[in-house]
């Protein structure tokens, strides 16, 4: 059975992608393993086994990966936010910044139905931007904030302080900026 170090060491870097100075964690060799994203998957489920989750937001586009299958462990709804233009019906939408420019991300305006406790799951937890965004559009809709869950954070960008002072987990943590 794979390791979570097993599984760290399929995610690989791509230097200078989306553009210079941006070392791209890349985690298609990870995906393609299925033993591998099973642990993923269960590892990140584990701690949110007892949190009493309704729903699963996951970020586009990665975090659909991993979103959609922790709400299946769950027993969860799932719910995404995805760029704009993407969703069909009435969405609500906010702008955020990323570690390399700006972005916006958008929910079905009735996605999350009040007092629903929201796990948020994505890949990777960078500068925050996107995490943070995507919970001002739950909270909104008047979501209650379980925790968020992450593949990946990279710790020396501070992503964490940008969602104050909910629970977050991530898998592997990557401290310096490799």
């Amino acid at each position: 059975m794979p390791t979570v170090g097993f599984v760290r060491n399929l995610i690989r870097d791509i230097p200078d992608f989306p553009e210079p100075g941006i070392v791209y964690k890349d985690i298609t060799p990870l995906l393609a393993d299925a033993a591998a994203f099973d642990v993923a998957i269960r590892e990140m489920t584990a701690p949110w086994a007892d949190a009493a989750v309704d729903v699963v937001v996951g970020i586009e586009a990665r975090g659909f990966l991993f979103g959609t299958t922790v709400a299946r462990q769950l027993g969860a709804g799932f719910v995404p936010v995805r760029k704009p233009g993407k969703l069909p019906f009435s969405v609500s939408s906010i702008d955020y910044g990323l570690e390399y420019g700006s972005d916006t991300v958008e929910m079905h305006t009735d996605a999350i139905a009040a007092g629903q406790r929201v796990l948020v799951i994505d890949d990777v937890l960078a500068t925050g931007g996107t995490a943070a965004a995507s919970a001002q559009l739950i909270r909104s809709q008047r979501g209650e904030i379980v925790g968020f869950g992450f593949l990946l954070e990279l710790q020396f960008l501070a992503g964490r302080e940008r969602l104050e002072d909910a629970r977050v987990e991530s898998l592997i943590l990557v401290p310096g900026g490799d």
